[in-house]
C-alpha cells in the first residue's frame, strides 16, 4: 500500500532557503500570533502554511474543473464538433504548415 504525503508535508521537510518579508498592523500580528499559538505552530509555519494553502486553492480554480457526467459529455461533444468556417480560419488553413504536413479541418 502506498501512502500519499500531502504537499504541505513535503514542503515542511524541504530546506527553506527563501526569505519572505511582510508588514502587518499590530492587530494583524496579534491575530496571527494567537492563531499560530492555538494550533501549536510557530508563527512562520502558520503564516507560510496558510499562505500556501490559499495559493493552492486560488490556482486550483484555474486548473481543475468540476462537472457532472452530463456536463463532461457535453464538453467532449463540443470539443469534437468541427469549427464553423470563417474567413480568418480559411486563410489560416491555406498557409503552409510549419510541421510539413498540410492540415485540412473537417467541415460540418
Amino acid at each position: 500500500m502506498t501512502k500519499t504525503v500531502p504537499a504541505r508535508g513535503r514542503a515542511a521537510r524541504a530546506a527553506k532557503s527563501q526569505r519572505i518579508e511582510v508588514r502587518a498592523t499590530e492587530r494583524q500580528e496579534a491575530l496571527l500570533r494567537d492563531a499560530a499559538s492555538a494550533t501549536e505552530r510557530t508563527m512562520t509555519d502558520f503564516i507560510l502554511e496558510s499562505a500556501v494553502d490559499q495559493a493552492e486553492r486560488v490556482l486550483a480554480d484555474r486548473r481543475w474543473f468540476v462537472a457532472t457526467p452530463e456536463q463532461y459529455e457535453a464538453f467532449l461533444d463540443a470539443l469534437d464538433e468541427p469549427l464553423a468556417s470563417t474567413a480568418k480560419l480559411d486563410e489560416l488553413w491555406s498557409r503552409p504548415s510549419p510541421f510539413g504536413e498540410q492540415f485540412t479541418p473537417a467541415t460540418r
